[in-house]
């Protein structure tokens, strides 16, 4: 099983608002997911990121492959480096 931490899309048409979540590659994008680590705001200025810096550490170390969008926001709000 490939678990990735990626970006589940919610929101209304036209304003997009995101909860990172730790899912099953295999499953589609707004599917079923293991567990909600966090949410991404892009609306707001400056863009909102609040991820639970615990569970983010915890998932990657037993071996969780974030996205190359997810990987962006961990480091901007310093969980890795």
């Amino acid at each position: 099983m490939a678990v990735k931490i990626r970006l589940r899309r919610m929101g209304a048409k036209k304003a997009p608002f995101y909860r990172v979540v730790v899912a099953d590659s295999r499953y589609p994008r707004d599917g079923r997911f293991i567990e909600e680590i966090g949410t991404y705001n892009p609306m707001t200025e400056p863009a909102q990121i609040n991820i639970d810096a615990d569970k983010a550490k915890t998932w990657i170390k037993n071996g969780a492959q974030p996205t190359d969008t997810v990987k962006v926001l961990l480091k901007k709000t310093g969980i890795t480096e």
